[in-house]
């Protein structure tokens, strides 16, 4: 989708203030050059304080004011948050999980399947967008907030992944306990109406196959929703949700809960919430992962509708630090910057996570850094607004494989299913150093048909551990026309469906690997610690020197090529004999094998190889992190060239395009010229095609 200005601006919740300040409240925003907000999205209590009676008067008077101010509004609907009626009233409505029936008391505690809360949500989304969709300055409308399937496991849940199942099975009991293994400790199912409680279940194919129904489950729950809206919406407005990552007190990787890829098929564009540390621990690593996940999955600009001001005590940005940030996420390209939120709560969960005014709702320094950033976004607005990537470089991910992987976690225990998400620890121990190397990368869910060598060079393919036999397929290809792929330990073990292959690992993708192995094993020589090993290393050969004795933890597949070469053997009296890295020549591409965790210093030396022997490797990549340079093509298909400066310390610079204008300055740079980056800051040049 198209937008017409680059929009920048909060979510405001009036309904929370403690006082009536609307009219102050615009008058800052419009100081601060904000022109849009969200709103609406948890307010359900508000409007419907009991069962069908409903008052609308303060979300009226909010989409009036803005509207006569010049402020656009971003419409949520509330159903992510329910009121207490409901609990009382309809039970059955409250989530069911792992731990039982839930309380009522916190948000997105219902069972998104349920059909009276289904029934409710319809009648007050349909009350909320009729009586806003006429307004001009309504723009779009956000359905739900955050959707995850929140392991709802209800009775309903249960019978609909029954009917899941044998639709996946064509009803036959016999191929899907071939399929899942369920003879083993006699879980087999020998009749639907014997179906058994999955919760508890000790089968990781039949657990992963919950997972995968749970993730259904969010999608049709937000096409559902979006279907309404579609009802009543203008050809002009658009219709989001706002994802959020896995959440490791920031947003971290790939959502377990909720298959981002599939559910944005119905949006108009990807909104995205994304929070990352400040001051010291500034890095703009969740700010590239975030944009790129949500980049891609549309192919399109996204927008940002949430991300932090204040915050929390420990994320209140350093000076020079809010702008760094805002341009930070335009660089990945975002059309809009939401900041949660517009002023701190006084009441409540979230009294301490504050937003651009504090408590005192007075200009502080936060908000007086984003009054500049405003101006600035104002008036660059057509340049920073629809851009677009042009990357050679892709991660091959799947939803799929991480819930295999949580089932059979690669590090402590290979029986005890966890809650871990390793797999994102492998993502982003892959991800991380290609960002400080300057290499900007889209993200793929594995089977999407845009893999292919029309679009990428290379591809990153981090721990595969379930897939189907056409999607192994498809990245065989890829390397035999001409691609490249890096694969991590433990890829194409697993069927779909979770069940090993029979083949010597690993599998299917061998004959482009180049190697297979036989054992794996833990190298730590006290079981189960999570410490290097005191006796095993792994160090590279003289094509690949820059390896030196990097540790070994938690797993390693003892490589022997077949047809590849050796880039890194284990240092070990007794698997010192096997590879731990792999090189391999496949039809007109390259494969590259890793059979073990490598820490970042160790990829990022294979990155360099990998790059410069497929000619990927360029000057951007002669200055690395703190230093991050990164590339837009702007609508009129100029070029826009990001310095940024994650640092306390002043760096000077090499300008790498043949000639640039800076943004702010209008100074004119040639190639080679250097130029200082002061700390946290960022310079921004235009350079022409």
């Amino acid at each position: 989708m198209k937008f017409n200005q680059f929009l920048y601006g909060a979510a405001y919740y009036y309904e929370y203030l403690p006082y009536d300040r609307l009219d102050k409240d615009i008058e800052m925003m419009q100081a601060a050059n904000i022109n849009v907000v969200r709103i609406g999205e948890s307010t359900w209590s508000t409007y419907e304080p009991q069962e069908g009676t409903f008052d609308f008067s303060k979300l009226d008077k909010v989409v009036n004011a803005m509207e006569k101010a010049g402020i656009k509004v971003i419409i949520g609907t509330p159903t992510y948050a329910i009121p207490t009626w409901m609990a009382k009233k309809y039970p059955d409505v409250m989530l069911t999980d792992k731990s039982g029936k839930r309380e009522y008391g916190s948000r997105q505690i219902i069972d998104i399947t349920n059909p009276v809360f289904r029934h409710l949500s319809e009648r007050i989304i349909r009350k909320m967008v009729s009586r806003t969709v006429n307004h001009p300055n309504v723009i779009g409308f956000q359905v739900d907030n955050e959707t995850k399937h929140f392991n709802t496991s209800s009775q309903n849940v249960y019978i609909g992944f029954q009917k899941w199942l044998k639709q996946k099975f064509d009803g036959d009991l016999d191929a899907l306990n071939a399929a899942y293994g369920l003879d083993y400790w006699s879980n087999r199912i020998n009749a639907w109406e014997d179906f058994p409680p999955v919760n508890t279940t000790i089968n990781g194919s039949l657990g992963t196959a919950f997972e995968e129904y749970k993730r259904t489950l969010v999608v049709d729950f937000l096409s559902w929703q979006v279907n309404i809206v579609n009802e009543y919406k203008r050809n002009d407005q658009f219709v989001t949700n706002n994802f959020d990552m896995e959440w490791r007190k920031l947003s971290f990787g790939l959502n377990p809960d909720a298959n981002h890829f599939e559910i944005s098929k119905a949006f108009d564009v990807t909104a995205v919430d994304v929070y990352h540390p400040s001051q010291d621990n500034l890095t703009g690593t969740e700010i590239a992962f975030c944009g790129d996940m949500a980049r891609s999955t549309k192919d399109a600009n996204y927008i940002v509708m949430e991300t932090e001001a204040q915050a929390f005590r420990h994320w209140v940005p350093y000076p020079g630090q809010l702008k760094l940030q805002a341009y930070s996420h335009i660089a990945s390209g975002a059309n809009m910057i939401s900041y949660w939120h517009w002023s701190s709560l006084h009441n409540s969960y979230e009294t301490y996570w504050k937003g651009l005014l504090g408590h005192d709702f007075k200009p502080n320094p936060v908000y007086n850094e984003a009054k500049t950033i405003g101006a600035d976004l104002n008036a660059l607005s057509d340049t920073f607004t629809n851009t677009k990537k042009q990357n050679r470089v892709a991660f091959v991910v799947s939803n799929q494989a991480m819930s295999a992987v949580d089932w059979f976690p690669y590090k402590n225990t290979i029986f005890d299913k966890t809650d871990e998400h390793q797999y994102n620890d492998v993502l982003r121990s892959y991800y991380d150093p290609l960002y400080r190397l300057n290499v900007e990368a889209d993200i793929r869910q594995i089977g999407d048909e845009r893999i292919n060598n029309d679009n990428y060079d290379f591809l990153i393919v981090p721990m595969l551990y379930s897939a189907t036999d056409d999607q192994l397929k498809q990245l065989n290809e890829f390397v035999e026309q001409g691609g490249t792929i890096l694969y991590s330990f433990r890829s194409g073990f697993t069927d779909q469906n979770v069940k090993v292959r029979t083949e010597t690992q690993p599998a299917i993708i061998s004959k482009s690997v180049g190697a297979e192995y036989e054992l794996f094993v833990e190298p730590d020589k006290h079981y189960g610690i999570d410490q290097p090993s005191d006796n095993m290393t792994i160090t590279g050969t003289d094509d690949l020197p820059t390896v030196q004795a990097q540790p070994v933890r938690y797993w390693a597949e003892l490589l022997t090529p077949t047809t590849g070469n050796v880039l890194a053997t284990y240092d070990h009296p007794y698997w010192g004999k096997y590879a731990a890295i792999t090189e391999n020549t496949f039809g007109k591409g390259h494969v590259y094998y890793a059979g073990s965790y490598l820490n970042a210093t160790t990829i990022s030396a294979l990155y360099e190889r990998i790059l410069k022997t497929i000619s990927l490797w360029s000057d951007r990549q002669s200055q690395t992190f703190p230093i991050i340079n990164k590339q837009l093509i702007t609508a009129s298909g100029d070029k826009l060239d990001f310095y940024f400066n994650y640092s306390n310390d002043a760096h000077k610079v090499t300008f790498e395009s043949e000639s640039g204008t800076e943004l702010h300055e209008h100074s004119n740079l040639t190639k080679g010229q250097t130029f200082t980056l002061e700390p946290w800051t960022v310079r921004v040049f235009m350079v022409a095609q």
